[in-house]
This record gives structure tokens, C-alpha cells and sequence, in this order.
């Protein structure tokens, strides 16, 4: 009998490519001119990306993209999102009680704060040009700054298991 052996390090391969993506526009606005920019149709889907802090869990939308004639899938997330920590009574002699929460931003990819999207581009294997589409996504005039990002150098890269 055969003995078959499983080799951990085969599941630590990175098989995505990833940009980041600075703008100050709505996730949708940005889905939009990427959708005129690339080749691609993102849309928003009804799954969320929820990651597990210390507060509780936080949820991160996304669209998506799933190009079945290169069996490409493209997602696009926002890098933070706010949570609401804690819901707590105070009093104030003129106005009685008030309830109040405390909302806190939580990073998909905490040591990349100022990223504001990632671009997701998972099977890839160099069908498109990662280089080629940071150059059209610089095109798009309210987004400030586009480069890709190398996933090996990512602590907190479990997070984009999605």
C-alpha cells in the first residue's frame, strides 16, 4: 500500500495578485470606473467579508467578478470599515440618560492603513499584465495612487482568504 504524504507548503502559495487602490471615492463610484477601465463587470455581491477582532466581527462588502472564459475571479474590497464597540449609558443632569456607541475603524489588512480598495485578481497566471492595469487604473482621475502589492510580504493575509 502506498503511503501519500501532504506537504503543508503547498497551501501557503500565493495564487492572486494584488493592487492597492487610494481614493476617496464610494466603493460603488470605484467599482464603476474600474468597470469602464478594465474588462471586467464588477458587481456587488450579497457575501460579505466578516473577519473576527477583539470587539466582535466585522463585516467588509465586496464585488465581484468572475470571468469564466480565462477562469479569472475579481474582487474588490475596501480596506476598513467601522464596528460599533460598545453601546453604553451616560447621564447628563440636563438632558436625563443617553445611550451611545462607539464606532471603531478595522482594517482588512491592518499594516496597509492608508490603502483604501484592494484589487483582488485570483488565477491570473499572467494572462493580464499586473503593470499594464496599474497604468489604466492611474488613468481614473480620483483615484491618487494605484500600485500592486506582493502578498508573501503580508502578516494579516489570511484576511483576504475569500
Amino acid at each position: 500500500m502506498a503511503v501519500l504524504k501532504l506537504h503543508l507548503d503547498e497551501f501557503d502559495e500565493v495564487d492572486y495578485d494584488l493592487i492597492a487602490i487610494h481614493s476617496s471615492l464610494e466603493d460603488y463610484r470605484i467599482s464603476y470606473f474600474i468597470n469602464q477601465t478594465l474588462p471586467v463587470h464588477l458587481k456587488k455581491s450579497k457575501e460579505e467579508i466578516s473577519i473576527l477582532v477583539q470587539e466582535g466581527e466585522a463585516f467588509f462588502p465586496k464585488f465581484t467578478y468572475d470571468d469564466q472564459i480565462h477562469d479569472i475571479q475579481w474582487s474588490l474590497v475596501p480596506n476598513q470599515t467601522d464596528i460599533v464597540t460598545a453601546a453604553q449609558e451616560r447621564r447628563n443632569g440636563l438632558l436625563g440618560t443617553a445611550d451611545w456607541e462607539v464606532f471603531r475603524k478595522v482594517y482588512l489588512i491592518s499594516e496597509l492603513k492608508r490603502v483604501d480598495y484592494f484589487l483582488k485578481i485570483e488565477n491570473n497566471h499572467n494572462y493580464f499584465s499586473v503593470p499594464k492595469m496599474v497604468a489604466e487604473l492611474k488613468s481614473i482621475n480620483r483615484i491618487s495612487t494605484v500600485y500592486a502589492v506582493d502578498p508573501e510580504n503580508i502578516k494579516s493575509k489570511n484576511n483576504l482568504i475569500f
